[in-house]
């Protein structure tokens, strides 16, 4: 028969073991934000004027009050507010720490959202630019408004220069024409008696 293995061992995931003590797995959301708000406090001016309100309470008790009120001995260097101090310095560096990694966290999604909405930026600019290209190959073939006035302004000058060029010619022709005479090519006939014509007609 096959030897059974034992459980518990080395050789086996940390998960099936059993453990002493339970596993302490706070929200690190709530936890994250609590820590926020305290590592932002820590670095406001209240915080200050509280923490040097408390040790000037605190070294003039010790100082001045009756001996058997005073719970820190000044001959000893004020030991207990030492300590307290020392503590509080490293808990408050892991917990300043703690908030400047969940910022660079922010930063970096927040990076990451930009430079996304970079890429997708460039592509709709791309994309609109290359259908302006084809736009303008198209209206290549299109008479356009201002086109097809520019080519009837360079007719009507062609035509009026053509005018002026006959007009020019048949008085070259024939310079007994006035201005205000049909160009035919004829000489009018003038009357030499338009009286005479005049009194029989009104006979």
């Amino acid at each position: 028969m096959p030897e059974q293995r034992k459980t518990g061992g080395l050789d086996t995931p940390l998960s099936a073991r059993a453990r002493l003590f339970p596993r302490f797995n706070p929200n690190p959301d709530a936890f994250g934000s609590s820590t926020e708000k305290f590592a932002r406090f820590m670095g406001t001016p209240q915080f200050l004027v509280y923490m040097t309100i408390f040790c000037i309470f605190w070294l003039a008790w010790n100082t001045w009050a009756p001996e058997g009120w005073r719970f820190d001995s000044a001959a000893l260097g004020f030991t207990a507010l030492t300590l307290m101090l020392s503590l509080q310095a490293s808990y408050a560096a892991p917990l300043l720490l703690l908030a400047q990694n969940r910022q660079d966290d922010r930063d970096r999604v927040s990076l990451s959202e930009d430079r996304s909405r970079a890429e997708r930026n460039l592509y709709d600019t791309e994309y609109l630019t290359r259908e302006l290209a084809s736009l303008r190959l198209a209206m290549q073939d299109v008479a356009t408004r201002d086109y097809v006035r520019s080519e009837l302004r360079n007719v009507l000058e062609e035509l009026l220069e053509t005018a002026d060029g006959e007009e020019l010619h048949l008085r070259a022709k024939n310079p007994r024409r006035k201005s205000g005479q049909p160009a035919t090519g004829l000489i009018p006939q003038v009357d030499p008696n338009p009286t005479q014509h005049g009194t029989q007609g009104g006979k």
